[in-house]
Parts: structure tokens; C-alpha cells; sequence
């Protein structure tokens, strides 16, 4: 197998997507947790505002990796590499 496939080809397949495809979900996620962040930054400076908006989208991406692995028969829990944290239950 070559560093390329190893690089760029065989998660995204693991997960049952092309690399554009990974890509697109992996930004959409990324995305989300930069917004969670920022709401999270903001609710630190001024504890009225944002109050669960960090906390929410955070529950609802996780409920949404665990119904995606669960779609690809993987437990909820599975980790997909070395060194990947697993994913609370909820």
C-alpha cells in the first residue's frame, strides 16, 4: 500500500467516502466547532450570552457521529486510528 493511499484514501473509505466527500464532511465539522468555539470564547468574556450554544452544538455533533457509525455498523465507541479518542455515549 502507498503513503498516498494510506494518507488519502483509506479513512475516508473506512467511513464509506471518497476523499471529497471526507473532505466536505470533515470541513462542515470544523466549521461547527469554530462557531461552538466562538460561542464558547464569547459566553467566557460575558456569561449572559451563548449560554448553552457551545454545549449544544457539541451534544448535537456527537449525536451525530454516533448515528453515522452506527449506520456503518461500528460502535459508537469505535476509534478509527492510533491514538483516537473514543466518543462518549449518551
Amino acid at each position: 500500500m502507498s503513503t498516498y493511499e494510506k494518507l488519502f484514501i483509506d479513512h475516508p473509505r473506512a467511513v464509506g467516502e471518497s476523499y471529497g466527500q471526507h473532505l466536505l464532511v470533515a470541513f462542515r465539522f470544523s466549521f461547527r466547532l469554530l462557531c461552538a468555539s466562538l460561542a464558547a470564547f464569547a459566553h467566557g468574556l460575558v456569561p449572559a450570552l451563548c449560554k448553552t450554544t457551545a454545549s449544544s452544538e457539541i451534544l448535537e455533533l456527537n449525536s451525530e457521529i454516533v448515528t453515522r457509525r452506527a449506520l456503518m455498523g461500528q460502535s459508537p465507541t469505535a476509534t478509527t486510528g492510533p491514538g483516537a479518542a473514543p466518543m462518549a455515549q449518551q
